[in-house]
């Protein structure tokens, strides 16, 4: 069963969202929030799977609150919802510790999607999205000073596991990673599911992020 918390001002809106998922055999409403302060002091309370985190709202926003959340350490997972598809959102909300990123007008079943893919440790944003806002973080890192050998924090990994985060970074989808690399697509989650536990990310876009700054991939 997969806890969630709703986060919106709008009272209707959490209202809509509550019905949707009460509709779900495999989710439960943890708790409901009117703004960020509070939606960060029920994350601490209930400790919920996956928080729904609007962004624009009166006091503390949804970007700040979930850079809260997510410096807690705690397992809670943020998926970031907006009325604006923006990419200065997305780029917000990643960057503070989402784990995935949907307009409010997704459809229903992309919605539940999104929850679930969080809830197992996913993300929730298209490849080409995630390559778009990752370069746009990795220009913002200091240059080295100097040309050196591979990052030491890349040696927990095996060869393919390193080839398979580089392609994952490369905005490339499971899908077309097992097609280029002709491995099975479990195959591929699996090295997947490995390189989050070696590397501490907590999903694919903590990943990407760590894939750039171990200059595994560089800008452009």
């Amino acid at each position: 069963m997969t806890s969630v918390l709703i986060v919106d001002d709008h009272a209707l809106q959490r209202f809509g969202f509550r019905m949707l998922l009460e509709s779900q055999d495999d989710m439960a409403v943890a708790g409901e929030a009117g703004g960020g302060a509070d939606a960060v002091r029920l994350v601490a309370e209930l400790r919920p799977d996956v928080v729904l985190m609007d962004v624009r709202m009166p006091g503390l926003d949804g970007i700040e609150a979930t850079r809260r959340i997510a410096a807690s350490g705690g397992r809670t997972r943020v998926l970031i919802l907006t009325t604006f598809d923006l990419d200065e959102y997305a780029f917000a909300g990643l960057r503070a510790g989402a784990s995935g990123f949907l307009v409010k007008d997704a459809l229903p079943d992309e919605l539940l999607a999104g929850i679930r893919a969080v809830a197992s440790g996913d993300a929730v944003v298209a490849p080409a999205l995630t390559r778009r806002l990752i370069e746009r973080y990795a220009h913002l890192l200091p240059a080295p000073e100097k040309p050196a050998g591979p990052d030491p924090r890349l040696a927990v990994l095996t060869d393919r596991e390193r080839e398979v985060l580089r392609a994952v970074a490369l905005g490339w989808t499971n899908g077309e990673i097992a097609e280029r690399m002709h491995l099975a697509e479990s195959t591929v989650k699996t090295h997947i599911g490995r390189i989050l536990g070696k590397t501490g990310a907590r999903d694919r876009v903590q990943a990407v992020i760590f894939a750039y700054d171990t200059r595994l991939v560089h800008p452009g």
